[in-house]
């Protein structure tokens, strides 16, 4: 009997492609508005179980569940927020009722209104967003992917995008110690100025803008904005840049993509799942993989930590150093990168080296 147990939630991002994994024929013949609009009056959606999740240190093992909030990120940001708060405690309350002993909030649902904190008042289990992990393995993804890069990031420049967010901010504090220069990136001077005099006195120099344009001087650039939109374009980065997207709908463009075969862009890198886990539900990662804020919930469980642990906007660095000390004692780990959904080879790596070094030669900024 599996004692250790948790919930997760997502909901669509991807809509028309993310609704037809759990309806086919309402994804296939909706369009994407229709579907914003009717996904108002849906109530929760139990997508499956999750099992075969276990602890290498201790071999317990843990059992969850999926649920959808129906609604999608341009319905959040529409609706009032008392309206969006209603649907997630009802799913949470669809995972109390299926013997949830923690819940997390995935993408959206994370971020709304006061970042769990609310939900956590409604709700008799304890909630998680899973922001705590998300900042120990971006900040692990940037550090890999400049070593695969070749980029010492002790000599980079470092661009944190949405920094006076509570991942950005948190990430911040832990690049500051790590890089030459660092770069803050937001939409108020206030906040960044603050944050600058928080980053102030470690290794980097710190500058701030508002101007997405500043980003074109960084080597590294960790983004994770909770724009609806993209944000990042092809025209934001230099030849060699590396960026590691974590907001979720992504902040980089779909042009770089198609137009940028001298840039490398990666999705926060995938968490590898001890045991052998089966989600009986395909959300776009390989077997196996999960997203780091699913995996906080996974790990805190697994620590039997059944407490209110990332809610709210203000993250330390050392709660996101101890859930990745807790992680990685229970044997989650970084496992690779995805760009655009899709994996990242070794050998698509060396060719974005290779043509950067190329295009460097000859480079004009636009």
């Amino acid at each position: 009997m599996v004692d250790d147990t948790f919930a997760f939630i997502i909901h669509p991002i991807q809509i028309k492609k993310d609704v037809a994994r759990k309806f086919p024929l309402l994804g296939k013949i909706l369009t994407e508005g229709q579907i914003n609009f009717f996904s108002r009056f849906f109530p929760p959606v139990y997508l499956s179980e999750i099992e075969g999740i276990r602890s290498v240190a201790t071999g317990r093992e843990l059992k969850g569940w999926l649920i959808a909030a129906p609604y999608t990120p341009p319905t959040m940001m529409s609706l009032p927020v008392n309206m969006v708060y209603d649907k997630i405690v009802a799913c949470g309350h669809m995972a109390e009722e299926l013997g949830a002993k923690i819940l997390g909030l995935g993408a959206y649902t994370s971020v709304v209104g006061d970042a769990g904190k609310t939900i956590a008042d409604r709700l008799n289990i304890p909630v998680t967003t899973g922001d705590s992990y998300t900042i120990t393995m971006a900040v692990e993804a940037i550090r890999e992917a400049a070593r695969v890069m070749d980029i010492d990031m002790r000599e980079a420049t470092v661009a944190v995008v949405g920094a006076t967010g509570a991942i950005g901010k948190t990430c911040a504090e832990m690049l500051a110690g790590e890089s030459a220069k660092l770069i803050l990136v937001g939409r108020r001077v206030e906040p960044l100025e603050e944050l600058r005099d928080l980053c102030a006195g470690k290794a980097a120099d710190v500058a701030i803008s508002t101007s997405m344009d500043a980003i074109y001087d960084a080597d590294l650039i960790l983004t994770v904005t909770s724009a609806v939109h993209e944000v990042i374009q092809p025209q934001h980065l230099k030849p060699g840049a590396v960026v590691c997207d974590v907001a979720r709908p992504r902040d980089v463009s779909k042009r770089v993509a198609a137009e940028r075969d001298d840039v490398l862009v990666i999705e926060g890198g995938m968490i590898e799942i001890p045991g052998q886990p089966d989600f009986h539900f395909d959300f776009g990662f390989p077997p196996r993989h999960a997203y780091a804020c699913m995996a906080e919930t996974m790990a805190l469980a697994l620590e039997q930590r059944y407490e209110d642990y990332t809610i709210g906007k203000d993250i330390t660095v050392a709660q996101a150093l101890e859930i990745g000390a807790i992680a990685d004692r229970h044997g989650f780990r970084l496992s690779g990168f995805r760009s655009f959904e899709q994996p990242v080879t070794a050998e698509q790596i060396a060719a974005v080296r290779e043509r950067a070094a190329a295009h460097r030669k000859t480079w004009a900024r636009v």
